[in-house]
């Protein structure tokens, strides 16, 4: 048994994946292994869970980009949403805006307010044109009406350490990889992307409590192949449900500064089309595309 990640060892994605994996072997007494599948934005081993036997043997832990990927790429080698059966969400989790102290700003009004006026001075790091860095970069240019200058990274890791030795002035991170930091005083964390401030990140305010509905999360599920018999996805459903309410499992995502977050495999096909949707829009209107 296999779980694709389609993304490096070590990313988000793949420790998710890994800690499911291990409850998996433990419930089915058998192993399963994950095979990380890195390159072309997730694509490459996206494709190869497409084409694999449609039996239970193989399953994909898609995250973020999944739902991007169909508005950067031209000709995807899959369909998104006709070559897959969702089994469940995994996990989801906020982002947190994160400026450096000598910047100035105290306050995401106090951020806008010094990019309003210095057009074009204000500098963004992003990490991929897909990436939720990116993508919520520009969903604050929108919703703020400012005009900043993106800095693209090929890595979080490589933009946050240029951010923390000050070389860039702003980014979106996700909660674990910036903790640290802003805890010691490294960044100021001026706003969380969770709906309502959240215990993930005590005492940052929401993004919403000043732009109503700015909403967005980190996330990664588990489909199968199109075709998987339904038996065989009601038994992984039933087992990946029963594994993500455990106690210890819980505290595991919360070190990673993300919540399980099961549902149903109807819910999870219509969280898929729905931010399919909700980042199409603001990939057309940006006119991003991949660099």
């Amino acid at each position: 048994m296999r779980i694709i990640v389609p993304n490096a060892t070590g990313g988000f994605a793949d420790i998710c994946a890994r800690l499911v994996a291990a409850k998996l072997t433990e419930a089915f007494g058998q192993q399963f292994l994950v095979e990380n599948r890195p390159g072309a934005g997730g694509t490459l081993g996206t494709a190869a869970a497409a084409k694999a036997a449609p039996d239970g043997t193989t399953l994909l832990a898609v995250f973020d980009s999944h739902a991007t990927n169909p508005h950067l790429f031209r000709d995807l080698p899959y369909d998104t949403l006709a070559d897959f059966a969702p089994i469940s969400p995994l996990v989801r989790g906020p982002l947190v805006l994160v400026v450096r102290p000598d910047l100035g700003p105290n306050t995401v009004a106090e951020l806008v307010a010094l990019a309003r006026s210095r057009p074009g001075a204000v500098n963004f790091a992003t990490v991929g044109p897909g990436s939720p860095a990116r993508l919520l970069m520009e969903l604050l240019k929108i919703e703020a009406g400012i005009d900043v200058t993106m800095v693209a990274y090929k890595g979080a890791g490589l933009a946050l350490g240029d951010l923390v030795g000050g070389q860039v002035d702003a980014m979106f991170a996700t909660v674990p990889s910036a903790r640290s930091h802003y805890r010691a005083g490294r960044l100021r964390a001026l706003a969380i992307t969770s709906e309502h401030r959240s215990a993930i990140a005590p005492g940052v305010p929401a993004m919403s409590e000043l732009y109503p509905g700015f909403v967005a999360e980190a996330w990664v599920a588990l489909l199968a192949p199109a075709r998987t018999p339904p038996e065989i996805v009601a038994r992984l459903h039933a087992e990946v449900s029963r594994i993500l309410l455990q106690p210890e499992m819980k505290e595991r995502f919360a070190d990673q500064g993300v919540e399980a977050a099961g549902g149903t495999p109807a819910q999870l096909d219509r969280w898929i089309r729905a931010e399919i949707e909700r980042w199409g829009r603001v990939i057309r209107e940006r006119k991003i595309a991949l660099e």
